[in-house]
């Protein structure tokens, strides 16, 4: 057991410290709203994908997916099937309505067809599930850090907060896609250090965590029964999968705001297509961690799957990796909530102060509210 040492703390500050730095350094010399909540509509594809995938991908997805294929298989696979085809729908049909004209929010759509009220009842709505499942995600993810760090829960939100408003306000939309491009090849890295880890604890590596996990049924991916009571099914994540990702992604701001950055409405389809491929990678990856822990530990018990990723982190990594999974951690923390501050900030300047003001083409006012609602944000 190597615990959470010096040199992981040291790694975990370089980290939060350069990474908090290089977000700022990217959204110098902002010359509008345009610009700070849609990088000037300029953004390249593969950043807005990897952007998209941060975004929806927590510390407890980081941290509990693996609990999933401990305590059960790989089937839990089934639901980024539907992922991959709801976002297929999104980028043939709602996609090329988005990109008709030049949208600043997801919800300037509704404007368009139903009046200004629609839209403001819209965005009201995303802006409070917003904040409430904002509130109790950062809650929840100071649990598992608190156990890694040490830290009581209200330093490891004060950390996460502080440091992820500082690049948010000062870079805007581009810092907020290219720094969660950074975190997420982090928390892969992560990941993908736990794999090679687990090669050179467990007695055999990986082949043999795969020899018996097969005789054990761990292996299965898919599940073709029509059972309600089973968990994963392959129709209950392909049906379930699509029609949340239509939502998720198709009508709220959070996610509609990264696609409105691409430089035209193919480069979105690109980039939202290709998120679902690449969570179902991330997915696979995050599962056969959870399979190598369960050889690792020879399934036995713990109080919560939840706990077991981290515990591995912490107790059986050397110094140093520890830390760098740690930061990985972190990673996943702030690419969610950077994007939660943006995506509020731009739904409240746009949907509502600006029309409520005139200020609807006025790039440099809009500009200075936004980075107010930006400040605003984490207070609530």
């Amino acid at each position: 057991m190597t615990g959470f040492t010096t040199l992981d703390f040291a790694v975990l500050i370089i980290y939060l410290g350069g990474i908090t730095i290089w977000g700022a350094w990217l959204g110098r010399g902002h010359k509008g709203g345009t610009d700070y909540f849609l990088g000037s509509r300029s953004l390249p594809w593969i950043a807005v994908m990897l952007s998209v995938v941060a975004t929806e991908t927590s510390t407890l997805t980081f941290l509990s997916i693996p609990g999933v294929a401990y305590s059960g298989s790989l089937v839990f696979l089934q639901l980024t099937f539907g992922y991959l085809l709801g976002r297929v729908f999104v980028s043939a049909v709602l996609l090329p309505a988005y990109y008709a004209g030049s949208l600043t929010t997801a919800y300037a759509l509704l404007e368009e067809r139903f009046g200004l009220g629609v839209r403001r009842f819209t965005s009201a709505i995303f802006m409070v599930t917003r904040l409430l499942a904002d509130s109790v995600r950062l809650f929840a993810t100071a649990i598992p850090l608190a156990l890694i760090t040490g830290w009581p829960y209200a330093t490891s939100i004060i950390v996460i907060g502080v440091l992820t408003l500082i690049y948010t306000y000062l870079g805007g939309i581009k810092a907020v896609v290219w720094v969660d491009a950074a975190q997420m090849m982090l928390y892969l890295f992560g990941a993908l250090v736990a794999v090679l880890g687990i090669q050179a604890l467990v007695p055999g590596g990986w082949s043999s965590v795969l020899a018996n996990a097969r005789p054990e049924g761990k292996l299965a991916v898919l599940d073709l029964s029509f059972d309600r009571m089973t968990t994963y099914t392959l129709w209950a994540g392909i049906f379930g999968g699509a029609i949340f990702t239509m939502a998720s992604h198709g009508t709220d701001q959070l996610i509609v705001q990264r696609l409105l950055t691409c430089r035209d409405q193919r480069a979105a389809q690109k980039a939202l297509i290709g998120s679902g491929i690449a969570v179902i990678v991330q997915f696979f990856l995050f599962l056969m961690v959870g399979l190598g822990l369960w050889a690792f530990y020879e399934g036995r018990s713990f109080d919560s799957t939840d706990e077991i990723f981290a515990l591995f982190i912490v107790e059986q990594l050397p110094p140093g990796i520890t830390g760098l999974l740690i930061a990985g951690v972190f990673a996943a923390a702030m690419s969610s909530l950077s994007s939660s501050i943006n995506s509020l900030a731009s739904a409240t300047a746009y949907d509502y102060w600006a029309p409520i003001v005139g200020a609807r083409n006025d790039e440099g006012r809009i500009l200075k509210a936004g980075k107010v609602f930006t400040l605003c944000g984490p207070a609530y």
